[in-house]
């Protein structure tokens, strides 16, 4: 039986990119609202705060939670773009997740915000150099992380989400 809180696996890398790599983890992340918002699309509100697993979130703070994470993202990107290894500020993701705006916000507030920040994220993204890509931000718990390294992070929990909403919609048929 496999692990539900990582029902794509856990994140892997191997690290340099391929060319088609970088353009598959690309294309993952512009589609991460789309696959979201697919996944949660007709769920009812109790639907939408029953957990995908004992112990884990419902799907509205997943969505919460990726609009909160791709925020914080976007901006380490930005940071190693405009710094020299910055050291990014983590943040507790677990208790974010149970402040009450992550517990009962319409979805469509993270949906349409993922929506604006992956377009200009995209935008960033798309006009990287070689040598952009290696540039690096210095996370406290995991050392330095290249950009090339936290695209295919992000590429990874996108899906990672998406499949936590729509392994319950399957789990529960809905």
């Amino acid at each position: 039986m496999s692990d539900p809180r990582y029902p794509i696996g856990k994140f892997s890398y191997t690290g340099p990119l391929t060319a088609e790599q970088k353009q598959q983890y690309l294309t993952d992340i512009e589609q991460t609202p789309t696959r979201l918002r697919a996944a949660l699309l007709g769920l009812s509100d109790q639907q939408l705060d029953t957990p995908y697993r004992d112990g884990g979130w419902t799907p509205r703070q997943v969505a919460h939670h990726v609009a909160d994470s791709h925020m914080n993202s976007y901006i380490r990107f930005k940071l190693a773009l405009t710094e020299e290894e910055p050291t990014i500020k983590p943040y507790m993701e677990n208790l974010w997740a149970e402040l009450p705006e992550a517990k009962h916000a319409p979805i469509e507030v993270s949906l349409a915000l993922l929506d604006s920040l992956h377009q200009r994220w995209m935008l960033m993204l798309r006009e990287f150099t070689d040598t952009e890509w290696q540039r690096t931000f210095r996370h406290p718990d995991l050392g330095p992380m290249s950009l090339e390294k936290t695209l295919a992070l992000y590429s990874w929990h996108g899906r990672h989400h998406v499949a936590h909403v729509t392994g319950l919609r399957e789990k529960m048929g809905w």
